[in-house]
């Protein structure tokens, strides 16, 4: 810093001799002080005047040349020894959402998706994230607002600079068949992620997302599982994405002692879930005007992939109201266990989700556990309560016994929900249970509903 001024003053001090040592020049050459009468050399005086403008001339370029001499010195004394500002206030404007990469070295900045609408119950979602998440740089959220109702507004706005609060502009009512027009919210919702995963990924350019609703309530390692798999992700394209959402994770269908089991699913699950950009560049293209969801689980847009899954939730929901009008909520929904303890994934070695280690290991442990039938399976567990496997024979049959054993007897396309090669795993007493197709399954099928 003493360089920096003394460099300074002396090209100040420059400066002002020159201009000093120019201006006694001037005045003191001759015919320079004005009078009443030219004196007799006045006819001289153009060309007095012509060379006092070229000396003139040379002395300011002379000037110049120095300046920029103390220019060019001050700027490698910068780059030597660059100065230390304060840091800047942000204002208003800059608590958007930037565009985020990847700084070599550093953890990855996932931001956080909330979509929200007409809930003014946002609140419990967003304490819970704001109370878990480890960074608020590496995981920015940005809650994403449809319906324009002024008091979930107002909650969301109550968070300050925690949350980036976006609103979709487009309030107007989707023009749908008339057959479809009971299901106007759904077409609004699509037309909401849509503009919201654009946002994300197209106006701030983030590489990586986790999608949130309203109405969902975060585990403690929820940020911990999503640092921790989303490398997965990047190395494994048999994978599209990570959830935070069992479907069969009721209280009795799990393992809560063994919260740190991870699976791969043909299901997608939704409900609290990451995805990579070049995903987005992918389904953007073709997004559908309704029913986001079950179209994300159509053989054309999963084309084969999986997605990672928790033995134990990290995601709970709380919303009955909805478009749904409580579909699935009072019977399995409300029932589903989130984890309560945390679990340090970012510090455990995944590779075993990997698709080809994977299923090596995963379909010798399903088919060589024994078969079992279900009357067996309902008794108390003897002294053996090792794994079992509980075979299925048709989409009859696998409905009968899902129903049977309170897990979610519904198909998507033919893939059963939570389901990996048709096997389904849960708890029964306390005993791992494989619900298992023959073991020369050769894939899907759509046409099971």
């Amino acid at each position: 810093m003493l360089k920096k001024r003394s460099l300074a003053l002396l090209g100040a001090a420059l400066f002002l001799a020159w201009n000093g040592l120019l201006l006694l020049f001037l005045w003191g050459r001759p015919g320079a002080s004005p009078g009443p009468q030219p004196p007799p050399g006045s006819r001289l005086l153009p060309a007095q005047l012509l060379q006092l403008a070229q000396d003139a001339e040379a002395e300011l370029r002379l000037q110049r040349e120095l300046l920029l001499q103390i220019q060019q010195l001050g700027r490698l004394h910068r780059q030597k020894s660059p100065p230390k500002t304060p840091p800047k206030t942000p204002k208003p404007a800059e608590l958007t959402p930037k565009p985020s990469g990847i700084p070599t070295g550093e953890a990855p900045v996932i931001p956080v998706l909330v979509l929200a609408c007409d809930r003014s119950s946002v609140r419990r979602c967003l304490d819970k994230i704001l109370r878990y998440r480890p960074s608020a740089r590496r995981f920015p959220v940005i809650v994403s607002q449809d319906c324009g109702h002024a008091e979930t507004a107002a909650v969301i706005a109550s968070y300050g600079a925690a949350v980036a609060h976006i609103r979709q502009p487009d309030l107007s009512d989707v023009a749908v068949p008339p057959e479809h027009r009971k299901f106007q919210g759904y077409y609004k919702i699509s037309r909401h992620y849509r503009w919201a995963l654009g946002q994300v990924f197209r106006t701030f350019r983030y590489r990586a997302a986790i999608v949130v609703e309203d109405d969902l309530e975060v585990a403690p390692d929820f940020f911990e599982y999503f640092q921790a798999v989303l490398p997965l992700l990047q190395q494994d394209r048999s994978l599209w994405c990570a959830s935070a959402w069992h479907d069969n994770g009721k209280e009795g269908l799990v393992d809560a002692g063994q919260a740190e089991l991870l699976y791969r699913t043909d299901f997608f699950p939704g409900l609290g879930w990451l995805l990579l950009a070049e995903l987005w560049d992918e389904l953007e293209p073709k997004w559908p005007p309704a029913f986001w969801d079950d179209w994300m689980r159509q053989p054309e847009q999963r084309r084969g992939r999986a997605c990672v899954r928790p033995e134990v939730s990290r995601t709970m929901t709380f919303g009955r109201k909805g478009v749904s009008h409580g579909q699935f909520f009072d019977q399995y929904l409300k029932f589903i266990k989130l984890n309560d303890r945390f679990v340090p994934f970012t510090q455990m070695d995944l590779s075993y989700l990997k698709k080809d280690e994977y299923e090596r290991l995963f379909l010798r442990q399903v088919y060589s556990a024994p078969e079992i039938r279900l009357e067996e399976l309902q008794k108390e567990p003897g002294r053996d309560s090792g794994p079992v496997r509980l075979q299925y024979r048709g989409r009859d049959s696998f409905k009968a016994l899902a129903k049977a054993l309170g897990l979610m007897d519904d198909l998507k396309s033919g893939v059963p929900r939570a389901g990996y090669r048709g096997v389904v795993t849960f708890v029964c007493r306390g005993r791992r249970v494989f619900l298992a197709p023959p073991s020369d399954w050769t894939g899907y099928d759509p046409s099971w509903s």
